[in-house]
């Protein structure tokens, strides 16, 4: 027979997975009212994070940096594009290769996001030391993660 402790770790509750779903959809649920003011859905602003970082990128780029594949990002780039956030070309001698760039009004739009990390600290009730130690740990975690998909 299992160890009262061992028998514990089957609790939902003591389940990382369990708690990870849950918060990544709490946290995401809370940035949506933010976001739609600004026109854009939670995975919509983490692109137009990388983009306000370095912009063009190809889409291989954004997907090695948010961890996303192509397949998955080119909807999403579609939309952007229709929206006149972002411009999508073939880059030069590269034909398979496609460029996202921002536009005008995608750059401009950066002015109206500097309000959302602020405004997300406070809803959330953390602070810029709290959110710099919950993303370290994170990637921690997202490091140990891969590390144990990559040696399956």
């Amino acid at each position: 027979m299992a160890s009262p402790a061992v028998e514990e770790d089957l609790l939902l509750e003591h389940q990382l997975c369990f708690a990870l779903s849950v918060a990544s959809r709490s946290v995401v649920a809370a940035y949506k009212p933010v976001l739609d003011r600004l026109g854009l859905t939670h995975p919509q602003y983490l692109v137009m994070l990388a983009l306000w970082e370095h912009s063009p990128r190809t889409v291989k780029e954004l997907g090695e940096v948010l961890l996303q594949e192509p397949a998955t990002l080119s909807p999403m780039l579609k939309r952007l594009e229709a929206a006149g956030l972002v411009t999508r070309s073939r880059v030069a001698g590269n034909e398979r290769a496609l460029a996202v760039g921002l536009t005008e009004a995608g750059t401009a739009l950066r002015g109206q996001a500097l309000s959302v990390p602020g405004t997300m600290l406070e809803r959330l009730d953390l602070d810029r030391d709290g959110v710099r130690e919950l993303n370290a740990a994170m990637r921690q975690l997202i490091r140990a993660a891969q590390q144990a998909v990559a040696s399956d």
